[in-house]
């Protein structure tokens, strides 16, 4: 089984779920990390799905946060909802307490090395995740 037929499983089995964090950095390969779990957004209130595999880390998002960015792709002939790669280095950011600061930083390095988004792209998603402020002095860095 592939890493993105797991994702396909979990498309289809929680339609409502957009691939975020670590998953959607392996996917855009912007990472040197290969999640254990799939990670998915989910809306705050719903309910949590039980899947027995793949394994499923769940993130709660509302509001602009939870559907600004997503990208649909097709994956074993399934739909699936993946945040795109500047939506996904902001999300970073925002939950760099569940994943850590350096995967974040990581990925945004990774991100604007090989191109996948621009920095006026990755700050326009961080101000939808309130991360601004967070995000601005390690882009100013590099």
């Amino acid at each position: 089984m592939t890493e993105r037929h797991a994702y396909a499983e979990v498309a289809k089995r929680v339609p409502k779920a957009a691939i975020c964090l670590l998953s959607a950095l392996a996917f855009h390969e912007i990472t040197t990390q290969s999640p254990a779990s799939v990670w998915i957004a989910l809306p705050k209130g719903a309910r949590t799905p039980a899947l027995a595999s793949p394994l499923l880390r769940i993130v709660r998002l509302s509001g602009l946060s939870l559907t600004t960015g997503i990208e649909n792709y097709q994956v074993d002939g399934v739909p699936v909802r993946v945040y795109s790669a500047a939506k996904t280095v902001a999300d970073c950011f925002k939950f760099r307490h569940k994943i850590g600061l350096d995967i974040a930083i990581e990925a945004l390095k990774d991100c604007l090395r090989q191109k996948r988004a621009s920095i006026n792209q990755i700050y326009r998603y961080a101000q939808v995740c309130r991360v601004g402020n967070v995000i601005r002095p390690y882009m100013e860095a590099l």
